[in-house]
This record gives C-alpha cells, structure tokens and sequence, in this order.
C-alpha cells in the first residue's frame, strides 16, 4: 500500500486495511497520539484502550506521520497485537438472506457483497452462495443488543424462545434481537444505552471538538480507574464500557460507573457534542457445545482470549475489546444429527503473516483439526466441528 515502505514494521494490511497497535500505559497516554492522528485527518478510524491505541488508514497516506507521531510520545508498536475476526455466511439463497441481516444490524452493503458495520466496530458479514443442504438447526448463532426504539423500527414482530427475541433469517439461522435500555432513570445520564455494552455516542462538528472530547473522557477514566473504549470516527466519538463492565461485578473496581457516566455526560454537553441515543449497538456470538470446556479451551487459544472474570460465566473477550465477545452454552450430547450437521456460519480470522502459523499451532495444540489449506489460508475446526479459517495478512 503506498505510503507503508517508509513507516518501518509498525502496519499490516488485516483484510485490506492498513492496521497498527502502539501501546500505551494509560487512556490519557493513548488519547494524546489519538489527538495527534486527528489533527491528520478525521476519517481514520482510531480506538483508545488504557493499554494502547489501534489505527486503520484507508490508504497509506498518513502511515508515517503516525508512526512519527506514536514515536515522539514514546509509543512502540505492536503487530503481534492485531487481529480482526469476522463472520461468514453460506446461504443458498444470499439476497434474502443479506436483505434480513441488513435491517437487523443495520448495516451497510459491502464491496464483497456482504455487510459491514458503518462504524467500523462490530464484526463484518460476509455472505457467500452455497448448495449444501443444512436444515437442521446449527450451533452457532448472533445476538445483537440495540435500543429499543431501533428494535421496534427493524419490525420483526414477535419473536420466539425463552426471552421471545429470537428470529430466524430465510434459511434459519438464529439472531437474538435484544431491546436495550437507558443506564438510568435521571437525566444525568440520558446519553447512555446499556445495550450489554453501556455506549454514549456522541456527534462532533470538528476535530477540535472531538479532540477535547476524547481528552475529557479518557482524563475523566482514569481518574476513575475505570477502562473506558473510545472510539474515534468521522464525526464522532463513542464511548463504551465493553460487556457488562459497567456492572461492579464485572469491573470489580471501587466505583459505581454511572457516576463516571454523569461526569462524562456533563463534559460533553459542556463541549457542545451532540448525543445520537440511537447508534449504541453490541453483537456478540453464541456457540452451543456438548463439551463446552474444551471448545471453549479452543477458541480461547487460537484467538488470544481472555476468560470473563466473574465466577461462572463461560463468556471470552478480546483483551483489548476489539473483536466479539464469544459464549458458549450446552447443546444435548445425544442430539447427533445436529452435531454432525456442518455449520451455515462460520469465522474468518485475519492476522498479520508471520502470526498465522503460530495461530494455527495453537489451533492444533488446543484439539482443533486442519480441514485444508491454500494460499494464505487455513481452514480449522474445533473439537465439536465449529469452523475458523484464518488468513495471513490481507
């Protein structure tokens, strides 16, 4: 990609996109290279974690001044950091298919033919033609958590199951369509959606603003102690807490994060920022097993997860809460003909060249199989036949 020869090791192109990790050791640390990327140019997508920051240039163009600007903070990259995980589809019928998934995560078409999320934040769906029969129901399926209003207006209609929010696509994969709702029930708090996620998601008119934003936030976090995920896109700023950590028994820190929430409200009303109580959105994905531990001991290898804190919850993160959040629940071990029966969705796992072999070994190392290979390419299953292919670099 032009622009890339001069910027050193620091970028990989993950599914066509050049991508960097510099670490930091606070949000206040990794929002200054954020304030320093934006002064560049409002359209690369940046998000800052208390341990670092990741960047995608559409182009190359602004590949060196990043790189400059993370060395002048005394920020080192990271490439062993990146990865960006994704969902396929194999549909036989892909236009229905891709017309139901678009309105329940409103999404936006892909060059691919798939949908991508205009955000950039949640996992792309990729949806690929196949004859194969599958009819019976199969083992992995999405939740999506938005507001309820959103809900409401995707106009599904009643859905099934314990919770009555699941619905079915064409040729029956599964979504939980869940209505989120406000953090709280006072004003102080009115910008936020606990959508799982609690998100704010706030419109800027400048870079400044959104400078100023970002700085407020990440300072206000820390203060706190708290974790924050800012997000950066054009005219934008997206504050969120990742799964559930709002909750005290999910941070397990000394604080009751609505009170961080009214204080991060209160400076971005006083900057002007504009809230959009209607773009919080959270996607997660739910993998059924009859022996979940060792699925779960699988994808927790070949992805780099980490485990949730909390005693008794099977759920596994990225540590840098960059990609899906994966559960996993017990399927019926005599229920054969279900386990037997391949999988209409499976993930795509993008990782820079010289971390696909190591992947791949830990694939192997954690029961998976190899199904086959080709240029760039590997295509695994976990011990219950839950697929992955990882691919090396774009």
């Amino acid at each position: 990609m032009p622009g890339m020869a001069d910027s050193g090791t620091d970028w990989r192109l993950l599914d066509g996109v050049a991508t960097a990790w510099f670490g930091a050791t606070s949000l206040t640390e990794a929002a200054g290279l954020a304030e320093r990327i934006v002064e560049l140019s409002a359209d690369i997508a940046v998000d800052v974690r208390a341990t670092g920051v990741r960047v995608r240039l559409d182009s190359g163009e602004h590949a060196e001044a990043v790189s400059a600007a993370a060395r002048e903070l005394g920020l080192t990259a990271d490439p062993a950091a990146l990865q960006h995980l994704s969902v396929v589809l194999e549909s036989a019928n892909p236009p229905e298919v891709r017309q139901f998934w678009q309105r329940v995560l409103d999404y936006a078409p892909g060059e691919d033919g798939g949908l991508v999320d205009p955000l950039r934040r949640d996992p792309a769906l990729r949806i690929r033609q196949s004859t194969e029969p599958r009819p019976l129901r199969h083992r992995i399926h999405l939740d999506v958590v938005r507001p309820t209003a959103a809900v409401e207006q995707v106009g599904l209609g009643e859905g099934s199951g314990p919770y009555g929010v699941c619905h079915s696509d064409p040729d029956g994969n599964e979504v939980d369509l869940v209505p989120g709702d406000p953090l709280g029930e006072t004003p102080e708090t009115a910008d936020w959606q606990a959508v799982f996620s609690a998100v704010a998601c706030y419109r800027v008119t400048s870079p400044t603003q959104q400078r100023d934003l970002t700085a407020a936030a990440a300072a206000l976090a820390d203060a706190a102690g708290f974790p924050l995920l800012i997000d950066l896109r054009p005219g934008l700023v997206i504050l969120d807490t990742g799964k559930d950590r709002w909750e005290a028994d999910a941070h397990g820190l000394d604080l009751d994060f609505t009170d961080l929430a009214e204080k991060i409200q209160t400076a971005a009303r006083e900057l002007g920022a504009t809230p959009e109580p209607g773009l919080p959105r959270f996607v997660q994905l739910f993998l059924d097993a009859a022996d979940v531990e060792a699925v779960r001991a699988f994808w927790l290898a070949v992805l780099g997860y980490a485990p949730d804190r909390r005693t008794g919850l099977r759920d596994i993160h990225d540590p840098r809460w960059l990609n899906p959040v994966l559960l996993f629940q017990e399927l019926d071990a005599s229920d054969t003909e279900r386990r037997r029966q391949r999988n209409r969705i499976h993930f795509e796992l993008a990782v820079p060249p010289d971390l696909a072999q190591p992947r791949l070994a830990a694939a192997i190392a954690a029961g998976g199989r190899l199904l086959d290979e080709s240029t760039d390419r590997w295509r695994v299953a976990d011990p219950e036949g839950n697929e992955l292919v990882i691919v090396s670099g774009a």
